[in-house]
């Protein structure tokens, strides 16, 4: 059992390295993902697009809010981003390094999902091989229009009959796949300089701001934690004196069933003091509405002056 509490504490200490692995294992299951997909082209002209650029989207869009769902602090910077003024001020820069630290984590899934695709170029070729000039192609120039964009809606199905025999099928293949690698080492290369010139010229920025920025958001996200935590502890303390007040009430009747009871008054001092004067339901309701919209100022001295 404390092995398993040193566990947890670990990851609450280290959200941000949990995070950093979480979207590290959503990037590698997304190459998972892609390599065990068995990509099938429809060959129809009217579904080829729709259905290649769906593959090479529609699964980024659900791994990027997968990064959402389950990036913790994504909750917590709305619920900052949202909560009243109250007595505690909000800081506009916390909450955009908040947002921009959430997006970052959960954009890498998704990239490299994009990446994967045009690399593999599967899927750009099904997407645009019916919106190629026929004319450029030497197996198309001698058929109708309406033929060409038959055959080149077929180009992705080298077991069909039309297509089987056709010389230009895997010109028009490689011409695609060219496209599709090139645009994809295109957008790894941009990625990569950028995050070389902001991981580089960060350090030309005020970096006290950043750290002030960084600070704050961290203890944003223990201070919710603790609040949770001390709310279970409560929540536990008031179950367990309400129980006790119930079987109190109940002693005559137990006792006509020759029931035991502990002592009156076993163990309750302490309880009382843990619950610190908080005895009813509207009281606790109080004190969580206070929370929520007059969370108290980040000033200690005023608690010890107290």
């Amino acid at each position: 059992m404390d092995r398993f509490r040193m566990i947890f504490q670990y990851f609450q200490s280290n959200s941000e390295s949990v995070m950093n692995g979480i979207c590290g294992l959503l990037a590698l299951a997304s190459v998972k993902m892609y390599t065990s997909f068995d990509f099938s082209c429809p060959c129809l002209p009217q579904y080829n697009m729709a259905y290649g650029l769906g593959i090479m989207f529609v699964p980024p869009v659900i791994l990027f809010l997968c990064g959402l769902i389950l990036n913790r602090q994504s909750l917590v910077m709305l619920e900052e981003w949202r909560r009243p003024q109250g007595r505690r001020k909000k800081d506009p820069a916390v909450i955009r390094y908040m947002c921009s630290s959430i997006m970052q984590r959960a954009m890498v899934a998704p990239v490299v999902w994009i990446v994967v695709t045009l690399l593999d170029g599967k899927c750009l070729i099904c997407a645009f091989s019916g919106s190629l000039d026929p004319e450029k192609f030497v197996g198309f120039a001698n058929v109708s229009t309406v033929q060409a964009q038959q055959l080149l809606a077929k180009v992705p199905c080298k077991d069909d009959e039309l297509m089987r025999n056709n010389t230009s099928r895997k010109a028009v293949s490689r011409y695609l796949r060219c496209w599709s690698q090139a645009l994809g080492w295109s957008i790894l290369l941009i990625l990569i300089i950028a995050a070389f010139l902001a991981r580089w010229l960060r350090p030309c920025f005020n970096q006290a701001t950043l750290l002030q920025a960084r600070h704050w958001s961290n203890y944003i996200d223990i201070e919710q934690k603790i609040f949770e935590e001390t709310c279970c502890e409560h929540s536990r303390l008031f179950a367990h004196k309400c129980i006790l007040h119930f079987f109190e009430s109940m002693r005559q009747e137990i006792k006509l069933h020759s029931c035991s009871l502990p002592g009156e008054g076993e163990g309750a001092e302490g309880e009382e003091d843990l619950l610190q004067g908080i005895t009813d339901q509207d009281q606790v309701n109080k004190l969580l509405k206070t929370w929520y919209y007059e969370k108290p100022p980040l000033d200690v001295s005023q608690a010890t002056q107290r």
